[in-house]
């Protein structure tokens, strides 16, 4: 398997855009993506569209990339449409990584891209729904709301019961997960494509609407519309052009084993995986992204990834070590929480900020001296685990 490298990126602003659709959202991130890595369509040999929703949201099914791309100079190239849930584009970029690690494609195409806003508000929850297995749905709800009060969304519902086994297990308590927004809030802030670019105050988080005890509205991620693209390239490739690239040093995908207590977290199966691939460890890393649907996430991930010692998490966020400024920013693009989470472009975003970190280009939410970065993007949801998992590890390189 051959070096490969991300050459460029593009990324739209994230929000709720109720009069733009797919394919604009689309066309803007992939030019901005080719023109940074000095790419024309021609030059690109494979494209991998990710989109988790839009036949449940928009109708369109089947040729998702083909509609999205139809004005973009890329039909013709094998277009391959990825579905897995928020893991969409994640696994689309894992796909781009094999096919140049495999020399099948000297340039390919990884792209994200979602349209949730919408008028009938309950779609996009009936959408998320749809990330489990419906044949076990009623008992999902049923075990993570007891009582039969569910919110509506399964997932917060999901997010809301993980949190209170946390706290019990860990004594974390509900202002530490209101720190965690307030540390996302803060970042976001500072990135231009943000959903949310207000700075807010612990009081703020608290006092925000319940949505599932113990979670506020501001301790989770909003829906919205948003894409991101990223260029994958071979070294050779890299080396014809006057850019500065970043290495993809692994990208593993594994799906949970959620009706199997015995084994581990997905998540943590994918970043053993990725460290051992890239040869380096949690002790290593300069800048994270993770998939923080709802604030309790960042704890529970931060500890399945290696990032802390079990029950740990909520005495390395008080550190300060993984807000901006300290040695291991987590989710200084502003996490799900700030930037928002349209479900197809996430994990595409997820890498945009870190090859921006890497490059030194993340402007006032830069890690300084950033060397390795790590992204984990979830999907999903089967028995006790998310039902996806990609976790990517990215390194700094010099210039070409």
């Amino acid at each position: 398997m051959r070096k490969v490298l991300i050459g460029g990126t593009g990324i739209t602003p994230f929000g709720k855009f109720m009069d733009t659709a797919v394919r604009p959202l689309a066309e803007r991130a992939v030019s901005d993506a080719l023109k940074d890595a000095m790419v024309e369509t021609d030059d690109v040999d494979m494209v991998f569209f990710g989109n988790a929703a839009g036949g449940l949201l928009n109708g369109q099914e089947c040729v998702r990339g083909q509609v999205a791309l139809r004005n973009s100079g890329l039909l013709g190239k094998p277009i391959v449409n990825v579905e897995n849930a928020c893991a969409s584009s994640s696994s689309a970029f894992h796909l781009a990584h094999m096919a140049v690690a495999a020399g099948r494609a000297e340039v390919a195409l990884a792209i994200g891209a979602e349209k949730m806003s919408n008028e009938d508000r309950s779609k996009p929850i009936k959408a998320l729904e749809a990330a489990a297995d419906l044949d076990e749905l009623e008992a999902l709800k049923a075990r993570i709301s007891p009582d039969g009060a569910g919110t509506g969304s399964v997932f917060m519902d999901l997010y809301s019961s993980v949190a209170r086994d946390y706290m019990e297990t860990t004594g974390a308590t509900v202002e530490d997960f209101a720190r965690v927004s307030v540390k996302q809030r803060h970042a976001g802030a500072l990135n231009p494509i943000a959903q949310f670019r207000t700075d807010v105050d612990l009081d703020e988080v608290l006092t925000s609407r319940m949505i599932a005890e113990p979670i506020t509205l501001m301790m989770c991620s909003s829906i919205g519309d948003g894409a991101a693209a990223l260029v994958v390239m071979s070294e050779q490739a890299a080396a014809r052009r006057e850019i500065l690239p970043v290495e993809i040093l692994a990208c593993e995908m594994r799906s949970g084993q959620g009706d199997d207590a015995k084994t581990p977290p997905v998540a943590t199966a994918a970043s053993r995986a990725a460290f051992e691939a890239a040869g380096v460890g949690p002790e290593d890393l300069s800048v994270v992204e993770l998939h923080d649907a709802a604030a309790p996430a960042e704890f529970i991930l931060s500890e399945q990834l290696g990032l802390c010692a079990p029950g740990e998490a909520v005495a390395l966020l008080r550190s300060g070590r993984t807000s901006l400024g300290g040695a291991m920013p987590i989710n200084p693009s502003g996490g799900l929480i700030s930037k928002g989470h349209p479900i197809g472009a996430t994990g595409a975003a997820q890498l945009v900020e870190l090859a921006d970190q890497l490059r030194g280009r993340a402007g006032a939410r830069q890690a300084e001296g950033a060397r390795i970065g790590l992204a984990e993007n979830g999907g999903g949801w089967i028995g006790h685990d998310a039902a996806a998992a990609v976790v990517t590890i990215l390194g700094a390189t010099t210039r070409h």
